[in-house]
C-alpha cells in the first residue's frame, strides 16, 4: 500500500514538474515573441513621461494603459531579466506600439528622450534668445539672462567678457525637457568655439583684433545687414573707418545702449553718450551687440577691398555705398528724403 502511494506521489510530482516545464517553456517563448515583435506596426507615436524614481511596475503598467505594450507583466519580467529596472532614465519619450518592447527598453536605458527643435536666428541678442528659450519651456527668460551675465559661469566657459552676448552661437539645436539652463548655454558657447576655428583666430590676430573685438565688429555687421550678399562691403566700411580713426556711427549700437527701446530711434538718442553710442565714442563698443552667425564673422575677418566710408539704406534691404561724404549726402537725399 505504501509503495502504491509512493508511486502515485512520484507520478503526480513528475506530472506537475512536466507541466511546470512546459508552462515555463511556453512562457519563455511567449515572452520572447512579446519582446521582439511590435504589437501594432501602424500605431501613432505618443509622448510618455517617466518620472524620476518611478518604479518598474508603475512604468510597465503605464505603458500598457497607453497601448504601447500588450503586457506589463511580460515587460517587467523582461526588464528584470536584463537587470535594467534601475537603469531606466527619467524623461519624455516619443513611443509607439510600432516599436518592440526590446526597442522601448533600450530607449529607456540609453535615455533617448524626446528632443525639441529650437532655431536661434542670426543677430538675436541675449534677451531675444532668452525669450525664445522660455517660449519652448526649456528655461525661464529671467534665469537665462541672469546666467548669461553670471561671472562664475562665464569664467567656467572661458569667455573673456562680462556677458555671453556674442558667444551664444545662432544655430538649430535639439534639447530635451530635462536639460538645465546652464547646459543649454554651454552648448551654444561650445558651438561658437567649434565654429571660430584656429584659422579664424590667427586671421583676427593678423588684423590686430582680439577675438572679443572681432566678434563685436561681426555683431555690428550682422545687425546692419539687410541683404546677406552685402556683408563684406559693410565690413569694409567699418574696417576703413577704424583705420582712419573715424567713428563707426552705427544705429544698431546706439539702440543696444538704450534701455527699453521703443523701436523709434530719435536725434536725442544719437546725441546721448553711452558705452555703445558709436556716434559719440571712438572705436568699437565694449562688446558685441548681438550674436552673429558664421557669415558675419567671416565678413569681419575678410572684408571686401573697397574705399567705402559710408552706406545708406535704399529701403529695399540693400544699401548704397559711398567713398566721400558729398556722395553719401546725395545718396541720403535720393534714398531717404525722396517723397
Amino acid at each position: 500500500m505504501e509503495k502504491k502511494r509512493l508511486k502515485i506521489f512520484i507520478i503526480a510530482s513528475l506530472s506537475l514538474l512536466i507541466l511546470a516545464l512546459f508552462a515555463g517553456i511556453y512562457l519563455l517563448f511567449d515572452i520572447s515573441s512579446f519582446v521582439k515583435e511590435p504589437s501594432r506596426p501602424d500605431a501613432p507615436e505618443k509622448t510618455i513621461t517617466i518620472l524620476p524614481g518611478q518604479n518598474l511596475k508603475i512604468i510597465a503598467e503605464h505603458l500598457e494603459t497607453e497601448g504601447i505594450i500588450t503586457s506589463s507583466f511580460y515587460f517587467a519580467v523582461y526588464a528584470k531579466f536584463r537587470k535594467s529596472g534601475k537603469k531606466i532614465q527619467a524623461g519624455e519619450y516619443l513611443l509607439s506600439a510600432s516599436k518592440s518592447p526590446e526597442e522601448i527598453l533600450d530607449m529607456f536605458i540609453k535615455g533617448k528622450v524626446k528632443l525639441y527643435r529650437i532655431t536661434i536666428p542670426e543677430g538675436f541678442n541675449i534677451k531675444e534668445i532668452a525669450a525664445l528659450i522660455e517660449k519652448e519651456n526649456l528655461c525661464s527668460q529671467v534665469k537665462f539672462m541672469d546666467l548669461s551675465h553670471n561671472p562664475a559661469l562665464i569664467k567656467r566657459l572661458a569667455i573673456p567678457s562680462v556677458s555671453l552676448e556674442g558667444y551664444l552661437f545662432p544655430d538649430t539645436y535639439f534639447f530635451s525637457k530635462q536639460i538645465s539652463c546652464e547646459d543649454i548655454i554651454a552648448t551654444m558657447v561650445g558651438r561658437f568655439k567649434s565654429v571660430f576655428t584656429e584659422e579664424w583666430q590667427v586671421r583676427a590676430k593678423e588684423l590686430g583684433f582680439s577675438i572679443h573685438e572681432l566678434l563685436t565688429l561681426a555683431s555690428i555687421i550682422e545687425k546692419e545687414t539687410g541683404n546677406a550678399s552685402e556683408r563684406p562691403q559693410i565690413s569694409s566700411v567699418f574696417h576703413n573707418r577704424l583705420k582712419k580713426n573715424m567713428r563707426l556711427e552705427s544705429d544698431p549700437t546706439v539702440i543696444y545702449g538704450i534701455e527699453n527701446f521703443d523701436g523709434n530711434i530719435k536725434k536725442i538718442h544719437l546725441q546721448t553718450v553711452t558705452a555703445y553710442n558709436t556716434y559719440q565714442i571712438n572705436g568699437l563698443p565694449p562688446g558685441p551687440i548681438a550674436n552673429p552667425g558664421a557669415l558675419s564673422i567671416q565678413a569681419a575677418l575678410y572684408p571686401a577691398q573697397t574705399r567705402y566710408l559710408y552706406f545708406v539704406s535704399k529701403k529695399d534691404t540693400t544699401h548704397h555705398f559711398s567713398e566721400t561724404f558729398q556722395e553719401h549726402n546725395k545718396a541720403v537725399i535720393r534714398y531717404q528724403l525722396k517723397k
